[in-house]
C-alpha cells in the first residue's frame, strides 16, 4: 500500500506482521508491520491520513481482528427464558401430581437466569446489543404467559371462586403498563440519548419486579393439592401481585413524568 505524493511511500505489511519497520531519514517508517504502525507508524497515519482517515483505518483495522459475538453466554441464558415459555404453558395445564411442582420450577428457574445473565455480562463484560434487545423481552413473554394462565385456570380455592376477577385487574394493569413502557422506550431510543436516559431502569422498577416475580411464584406453587395451608399463601401471593401491580403504575408515571419534562426543554 502506498500513500501520499511527493513524500517517499509509507508502507506496512499485512494484519499479523511481525517485522518491526525502519525509519527513513525524514521519519517515515518503511516496511513495518502491524508492530511499526502500533509503536511509531500512527504519527505517519496521521500526517498522510488526517485524524478522521486515521481512526477510520484503525477502527476497520480492529474490527476485522475482533468480530463481536452474537450468541454469547448471557444471550444463550435469555434464549432459554424464551424457550422455557411454551413448556411452562404445557405443564401448567397437565393434569398429573408433579405437574404443579413441575411449572413452578420452570418459572424460578426463569426467575434465577434473569438475574444470573445481567450478572455474567455485567461482570465479564459479554453484553451485547442483541441481548440488550432480547433480555427484556424474554421476562414479558414469562410474566404474561403466567398472568393469562393464572387468569384462565386459577388454583381451586374459595377465594378465587367467591371474586373471579381477583387475578384479573392486576393482571391487566400490568400487562399493559409492559407494552406501554415497551413503546415509550421504542420512542425514547430514537430521539437520543437524553430521551434514553430518562427511561433508564430505576430501584422502583427493580422492586416491581421482584414483587411480581415472588407474587407469581406463590400463585403458581399453591396449585399443588398437596399443599397445606394455600388459602392463607395464596392469600399473601395476590397481596404481593396487587403491590406489584401499583409499582407498574406507579413507575410509567414516574417514567412518562421524566419523558414529559425532556420535550418540555
Amino acid at each position: 500500500m502506498e500513500l501520499g505524493s511527493g513524500r517517499r511511500p509509507f508502507r506496512f505489511r499485512a494484519a499479523g506482521a511481525r517485522k518491526r519497520g525502519r525509519r527513513t531519514t525524514d521519519g517515515e517508517v518503511v516496511g513495518g508491520g502491524s508492530g511499526a504502525m502500533g509503536s511509531h507508524g500512527v504519527g505517519t497515519l496521521h500526517r498522510y491520513l488526517g485524524e478522521e482517515g486515521a481512526a477510520e483505518m484503525h477502527g476497520d483495522y480492529n474490527q476485522q481482528q475482533s468480530p463481536p459475538k452474537l450468541l454469547t453466554l448471557p444471550t444463550v441464558l435469555t434464549l432459554g427464558r424464551v424457550a422455557a415459555v411454551p413448556l411452562l404453558v404445557s405443564t401448567y395445564h397437565m393434569n398429573g401430581c408433579w405437574a404443579p411442582t413441575a411449572t413452578t420450577s420452570i418459572f424460578l428457574v426463569a426467575a434465577f437466569t434473569d438475574w444470573l445473565d445481567g450478572y455474567i455480562a455485567r461482570k465479564m463484560r459479554l453484553g451485547t446489543a442483541f441481548g440488550a434487545f432480547l433480555d427484556p423481552v424474554a421476562d414479558k413473554l414469562m410474566v404474561a404467559a403466567t398472568l393469562v394462565l393464572l387468569c384462565t385456570e386459577p388454583a381451586d380455592i374459595v377465594l378465587f371462586v367467591d371474586v373471579p376477577w381477583l387475578l384479573t385487574v392486576p393482571s391487566i394493569a400490568i400487562i399493559c403498563r409492559e407494552i406501554t413502557m415497551s413503546a415509550v422506550r421504542e420512542w425514547a431510543a430514537s430521539q437520543g440519548s437524553r430521551a434514553l436516559q430518562s427511561v433508564a431502569v430505576s430501584n422502583l422498577g427493580k422492586w416491581k419486579t421482584a414483587a411480581q416475580m415472588t407474587a407469581l411464584s406463590i400463585l403458581l406453587a399453591t396449585r399443588d393439592p398437596s399443599l397445606t395451608g394455600s388459602d392463607v399463601i395464596v392469600s399473601s401471593g395476590v397481596l404481593l401481585l396487587y403491590i406489584s401491580a401499583a409499582l407498574s403504575v406507579w413507575s410509567l408515571i414516574m417514567y412518562m413524568s421524566k419523558i414529559w419534562r425532556v420535550l418540555l426543554q
